[in-house]
């Protein structure tokens, strides 16, 4: 009987064991030893040097920036399971914890703050335009009369046309890769959204010496690591691995190999918790 209870009691520990470690499975962070767990990370799919899904895996700026926080939670690149998150599902996808963290072009505001935390900032982008290398268009007020893209549902052109050329012809497609083969036939003039994503298209090799970016910053946008609400033991991690990125220039090294083909002139990196209005 003695050993029936031992054994027993044994199994009972066991189960316990097991279902501990089943409902941490995805806290590797916490304690810096996951024994293979997996982390999920939020990113874009369909902008090139920001977050961007090819055959060979995915590539980007936020991808890098990602990849190194990760590691510094304790998570090698093997670990990381990327998720699709399209910008009306940031936040959805946060409060549900599809995702641990997400670094997606995710701009700081007092909207999405009220739904959201975030790390960083890291990366201060700018709204801008992207026209062809031998284009004379300098200024927002160049617009007047010519043809400006931008994707259906974004505001970003209708801001220009409405507070600063307002004789610019708006033309909308459904994505950024349209704009820029309208960009590159003619059949538009300049397109507009954060410099980064304008940077990423440009620095792709198809496109590589026919684009310039304007260089306006007709705004400011805080790129933050969006996490659920409340939760400021990670994003005090975070905000030390940005740090710690910045500190060993593996963010400088980051902005490079995304942007650098588009002669983008990026900002320096942004200190942690200053928001530039």
């Amino acid at each position: 009987m003695k050993v029936r209870k031992v054994t027993a009691a044994a199994a009972v520990a066991l189960a316990l064991s097991v279902t501990a470690t089943a409902c941490g499975g995805s806290d590797k962070d916490d304690n810096g030893s996951g024994g293979g767990k997996k982390i999920t990370i939020g990113i874009k799919f369909d902008q090139p040097g920001v977050g961007l899904k090819t055959p060979d895996g995915y590539t980007g700026f936020d991808v890098d920036v990602a990849t190194y926080v990760a590691k510094e939670l304790g998570y090698s690149a093997d670990d990381i399971e990327w998720k699709e998150t399209p910008s009306a599902d940031r936040e959805t996808a946060l409060q549900r914890g599809d995702v641990k963290f997400i670094a997606a072009s995710y701009s700081i505001n007092d909207e999405r703050q009220k739904k959201v935390d975030f790390a960083g900032p890291y990366l201060l982008a700018h709204q801008d335009l992207l026209v062809r290398s031998d284009d004379k268009i300098s200024k927002a007020t160049d617009l007047n009369g010519k043809k400006l893209c931008s994707v259906t549902g974004s505001t970003s052109a209708q801001n220009v046309k409405k507070t600063i050329a307002p004789k610019a012809q708006l033309k909308q497609y459904g994505t950024y890769s349209e704009c820029i083969d309208g960009l590159s036939s003619g059949a538009v003039d300049a397109l507009t959204t954060d410099d980064s994503i304008l940077a990423g298209y440009a620095a792709q090799d198809q496109y590589k010496g026919k684009f310039k970016l304007a260089g306006l910053k007709l705004t400011n946008e805080n790129y933050g690591i969006g996490i659920k609400k409340g939760d400021t033991k990670l994003k005090d991690k975070i905000n030390k691995a940005l740090e710690k990125m910045v500190k060993d220039k593996a963010w400088d090294k980051a902005v490079k190999d995304n942007f650098g083909p588009a002669n983008y002139k990026n900002d320096p990196a942004p200190k942690i918790g200053d928001i530039v209005k």
